[in-house]
């Protein structure tokens, strides 16, 4: 799948949350395609991909496990992508947990998890960005939220009052760091035939009725989030921010 090439991301310095596998894999392939620096955190064992990576585009991202859970590991994270190469002035909130639940079975330590991996680790991983970005004079922050919660969707509460959240956030962090340069979009997924959702959720009848509430009617692929991500990151959106921008086959309206 051809994407167009982003001339201003050569170069430029970006931290992926977990950005080894599914959507996240591709971003992280995606922004080395353009010669960007990528660090990414994730909890599982991303060895294999790095070298993949290497052998494609001739250089390895920066790989930290990471329990995005943990905020100081977080931080530290960050900090240490930022000096192995360069201060971050792209951060891709991508790292999400969808876990179904049912309302009346949800304890409070499934959702102060939930919550700490959906919506804490966004807010905490752009305040640990922020001061290097207002040092550049520029930056930008895309925060991965999803159409579940504007479709009303059941069957994960947790999951959908945090992506809401996340899409008051980026407005509210878009209006305090303008003025330093700084945009702050959210992009909002349809449902992405990522192989953790195949293994977990897809069923040829849910697809069908998906595919059937989608405009465009294809399996929406990880391939097809990268090319907003990297507008969004790069110059050629540089009068954006503070928007929610859906890529999910005509779901859903956002005006």
């Amino acid at each position: 799948m051809s994407q167009a090439t982003f001339h201003d991301l050569k170069g430029a310095s970006v931290f992926i949350t977990g950005g080894g596998s599914g959507i996240g894999a591709a971003l992280t392939d995606g922004f080395l395609a353009q010669g960007a620096r990528v660090g990414f955190v994730q909890r599982s064992d991303a060895s294999e991909f790095v070298a993949e990576m290497e052998a494609r585009h001739g250089t390895a991202p920066v790989f930290v496990p990471c329990d995005i859970t943990d905020m100081a590991a977080l931080r530290g994270a960050i900090d240490h992508v930022a000096k192995a190469q360069g201060p971050i002035t792209i951060l891709i909130n991508n790292a999400a947990n969808d876990r179904r639940h049912a309302t009346l079975d949800v304890d409070e330590a499934f959702w102060d998890w939930s919550q700490a991996i959906n919506l804490k680790a966004y807010f905490f991983a752009a305040q640990a960005v922020l001061p290097g970005m207002q040092a550049a004079g520029h930056g930008a922050i895309v925060n991965f939220s999803s159409i579940s919660y504007m479709m009303g969707n059941a069957g994960y509460p947790a999951y959908t009052t945090a992506n809401g959240g996340i899409t008051a956030m980026t407005r509210s962090l878009a209006r305090e760091f303008g003025a330093d340069g700084i945009r702050v979009n959210a992009l909002a997924p349809g449902w992405v035939m990522t192989q953790k959702q195949r293994d977990l959720w897809v069923t040829p009848e849910a697809l069908a009725a998906q595919l059937d509430r989608q405009c465009l009617k294809q399996e929406i692929l990880p391939e097809d989030i990268v090319g907003a991500t990297l507008f969004l990151a790069s110059q050629a959106s540089r009068m954006m921010t503070g928007q929610l921008m859906a890529v999910d086959g005509g779901v859903v309206v956002t005006g």
